[in-house]
Parts: C-alpha cells; structure tokens; sequence
C-alpha cells in the first residue's frame, strides 16, 4: 500500500518547480509544495492511509489517534475507522489550535480519559511545529503520547525537533523519496 500512497503523492498531490515560487506558511519560498488533502480527504487516499497507519500503530498499546485540526483529522478519522474494521478500538480525537472560548473551554475534543496512549498524526512536517502543539497539549491533558506519525517529512529539521522533545517520529516518506521518484517520471 505504501507503493499506491506513493503514486497517488506523484500524481496529486506534489508541485514541482524550477525556481522557488511556492510560497509556503513560514512565508518561505520553495521549488516544490505537497497538498496531502487532496489525498486524505479522498476515499481512496483516506482508506490507504488509515490501513497503512494501522499497521504501524496495531501492535502498541494505543488507544487513541489525533493532532491538531485540520491536517490530522482526515487521518486519525481514517485510521480509527481502519483499526475498528480489524476489531481494534483506536479513537479519534482533535486537538484545536486554541482552547474554546465558550462551554467547557477544552482545547482536545474527543472521548479521551487521563493516561491513556495516544499517537500524534500530521500530513506534513516541516519544523514539526503543529504536531509538536498537539503533543504538547496532549502531554498537559495527561495523555501518554506514543510518538508523531507524519505522511511526508520536508527534512527541514521536524525530526530533529520532535526528538529533541523526547517524542519518536515515524514518517511513512521523507521528501528526498518523492523528490527523486518525481525526477524519475
């Protein structure tokens, strides 16, 4: 399956340029940009994902799979829903960019008790900024955080950081794979 994610990445998802003219949300310019949702917001793409993840996770004691919204919920979602196919019972959950300002004022939606395990998803790690927020809360929230699962690392220090704070890193690809991949279509 990592094969057809592969494809699937090459055919949709990647931009490749010459010259630097993706802009990406550091304000940074950049020869390619990967748009992962067109790929785990597609049925498709989102049962490969979930399957593939599985398979990585099915093994620990996880209880619960997330990040912080938007980039991982496809993902946890399709995970979940995989593991609870194959009579495993993993959760989704959210983690939001800010606690809510009304009602219960929680930052982490999702059926979640104290202590238990949890891997942290994102589609992309650039710094692993994101990934690091929802793990961060996830750790203030008394949960016991695996490790960070991302589709494609940039290489552009997130497993450096994301190590640096103690956390495991399992990214399905780098960029430097796909980078040569597309060279070689």
């Amino acid at each position: 399956m990592r094969e057809e994610l592969k494809k699937l990445i090459l055919e949709r998802a990647l931009k490749v340029a010459d010259k630097p003219i993706f802009k990406l949300s550091s304000g940074k310019l950049s020869t390619y940009y990967i748009d992962l949702r067109t790929i785990t917001l597609d049925p498709e793409g989102g049962y490969i994902i979930g399957n593939l993840i599985y398979e990585k996770i099915k093994d620990t004691e996880v209880s619960a799979i997330g990040g912080l919204t938007l980039g991982a919920d496809p993902i946890a979602y399709a995970t979940s829903l995989t593991a609870y196919l194959n009579k495993r019972y993993i959760k989704p959950f959210v983690v939001r960019k800010e606690p809510k300002k009304y009602g219960t004022g929680k930052q982490i939606e999702g059926n979640l008790s104290e202590g238990e395990k949890v891997f942290i998803v994102d589609d992309v790690i650039t710094t692993g900024g994101s990934a690091l927020k929802a793990a961060r809360v996830a750790k203030e929230n008394n949960l016991d955080v695996l490790g960070i699962i991302a589709i494609v690392d940039r290489e552009e220090g997130g497993e450096e950081n994301i190590r640096k704070e103690g956390f495991e890193f399992y990214p399905i690809f780098k960029i430097s794979e796909l980078l040569n991949s597309a060279k070689g279509q």
